[in-house]
């Protein structure tokens, strides 16, 4: 224990770069496991809890429909009465808020939000509301990852891509699909592709897929899927269902951007109940609506021929989507799309079924109806088609994939002007996402790797004393710097100013200075020294009152100089 503290200091200035190292790369392999033995605990606890009362794993048409509606309204009692416990003010859940953490905390997660979202979103699932779980799985996974960072007290920049690399693991761990997860993380959550990042959070993935490998085996949720080589004549067709699948994106995030807005003055157990209550209503009509994905893609696997029924579940899955989400049951919005997608795929493979007279391509455009879905809803064109080329495992999804999403995403943006809803979400929280191009740069390069220890330090001097040291500091242009321990503030700058005597001799002006942790970016240095863009800040390790080494102003307009002339 003794020989890794000592070790400690060297890898958190190491951290503190943004390079690609040896170090990151395990300590992202490390988190991803905690990530991945997060949501396998997640996974089961939901399967043993269905496991009471249903026969297969979401698939709520295999009870009694007497007894399926009142699983909605339990499950929502249950989950008020744990926000009840941890606090409202902790019930921000999900991808947004994830994303908002990300930008503006590093990816470090709130405990009590964490709790929220682990024993809520195993009530939401298990209770058959239309949620997914890759939203606590983001959440949990970007919790576990950066507490390795936290525990370690590393720099936040090196915490910041933990927490991208146990989001990946967790996205992984959910649905097996490790390549989809890194390019989500990248896309949607990070938004940057940066190699140092990169290698880790891929490594990351790696470790969650391997762990849900060995807990729940090989299977994709799609590979029962006949997916075949579609010819050329059904790609103008396919043009057709990409602006569909753009226009029901739309439609999908206005509505649920105006549920949003309809009860957000609501309490949250009356938006629960509600939520509850219209969750039992349609559910014990169409139970295959119910649960995250699974038992709409299973319907349209088993009957792609059945129109009417699939016209009847894509309305029900649609309305307890926007329902559970809008009115804030704990679970991710990524799950119910797919399903609406396969649906709606499925129901759209009806016109070349009825000009061949066979119904063999329903797999492909269920699939591909997935695939239109997210890169519309989510705006992650990319993720999509990596997602679906896994989630399916065949190469002949590709190339009428990349002609399904690049319709869907092009006419949901310039046709209909909309946002991706993770964005829209953030909006209207009015939480913060967006960093100045400087803060962007900062952030990235933590305190430690612009350090200087090429000052002195003066303890509770005289003022002759302190004239006599500026006389003498070797170079002439060093800091000098006193603490003085009878001050609120106890460290100031100490130098000549002529213009403070009015005799004409030279005046010593003490100006205060600020301390900032060790783990800190150099985005707090600026936010420090931008007003008057000069002065220093010193570094502290565990007592503010010892300083590590001081950063002054000319070093971090040189870094920005640097790194993108941003200044």
């Amino acid at each position: 224990m003794r020989r890794w503290q000592e070790h400690l200091p060297s890898l958190q200035r190491r951290l503190a770069l943004p390079q690609t190292s040896l170090q990151l790369c395990l300590l992202g392999m490390l988190g991803g496991l905690i990530a991945a033995l997060l949501i396998i605990l997640f996974r089961l606890a939901i399967i043993g809890l269905q496991g009471f009362f249903l026969e297969h794993t979401d698939d709520f048409s295999s009870i009694d429909a007497d007894f399926r509606w009142l699983l909605p309204l339990a499950g929502a009692a249950c989950i008020g009465v744990i926000a009840l416990f941890t606090g409202y003010r902790h019930y921000r859940l999900g991808i947004p808020f994830v994303i908002h953490r990300i930008k503006t905390a590093y990816g470090v997660m709130p405990f009590r939000n964490t709790l929220n979202q682990f024993f809520g979103g195993i009530l939401a699932l298990s209770s058959g509301f239309s949620v997914g779980r890759e939203g606590p799985s983001v959440h949990l996974g970007a919790y576990g990852a950066s507490t390795v960072g936290r525990y370690l007290k590393l720099p936040y920049n090196s915490i910041r891509i933990l927490a991208g690399c146990g989001i990946a693991a967790g996205i992984s761990a959910s649905f097996n699909t490790p390549l989809a997860a890194m390019i989500f993380v990248m896309e949607v959550v990070l938004r940057e592709y940066r190699i140092h990042v990169f290698i880790p959070v891929m490594l990351a993935s790696v470790v969650g897929a391997l762990a849900t490998q060995l807990v729940f085996g090989h299977d994709r949720e799609l590979a029962a899927l006949d997916i075949i080589n579609l010819s050329v004549w059904h790609f103008p067709y396919l043009i057709l269902c990409g602006i569909i699948f753009g226009a029901v994106a739309w439609l999908f995030n206005r509505n649920l951007m105006l549920m949003l807005h309809t009860f957000k003055n609501w309490p949250l157990l009356l938006r629960l109940a509600l939520a509850g209550a219209v969750t039992a209503a349609v559910g014990y009509v169409i139970p295959h609506a119910m649960g995250a994905e699974t038992g709409a893609i299973q319907f349209a696997i088993n009957s792609p021929t059945e129109i009417h029924l699939l016209m009847v579940i894509l309305l029900g899955k649609f309305v307890l989507t926007l329902f559970a989400i809008g009115l804030g049951v704990p679970g991710g919005i990524i799950g119910p799309i797919f399903g609406i997608g396969v649906v709606l795929g499925t129901i759209l493979a009806i016109v070349p079924a009825i000009i061949v007279d066979n119904s063999s391509n329903a797999g492909t455009y269920a699939v591909l109806g997935m695939a239109g879905m997210m890169a519309a809803t989510l705006h992650a064109p990319l993720a999509a088609l990596v997602a679906v080329m896994e989630l399916a495992a065949n190469q002949h999804i590709i190339l009428p994939a990349m002609l399904v999403i690049v319709t869907a995403y092009v006419t949901t943006v310039q046709f209909f002007n909309n946002k991706s809803i993770f964005l829209m979400q953030l909006d209207f929280m009015q939480l913060p996402y967006k960093l100045s191009p400087a803060d962007d740069v900062l952030q990235k390069v933590g305190v430690l790797a612009v350090l200087s220890q090429d000052y002195q330090l003066l303890d509770n001097p005289t003022d002759p004393q302190v004239r006599a040291q500026l006389d003498n500091l070797q170079p002439p242009g060093q800091l000098l710097i006193k603490r003085n321990e009878q001050d609120a503030v106890q460290f100031y700058t100490a130098q000549y100013d002529v213009s403070l005597s009015l005799s004409g001799d030279s005046a010593v002006q003490y100006l205060p200075v600020k301390g900032l942790s060790q783990q800190c970016t150099m985005a707090e240095v600026l936010a420090e020294l931008e007003d008057k863009r000069e002065g220093i800040v010193y570094i502290y390790q565990d007592n503010p009152e010892q300083p590590m080494g001081v950063i002054r102003w000319d070093q971090l307009r040189a870094l920005l100089i640097k790194q993108n002339n941003l200044i």
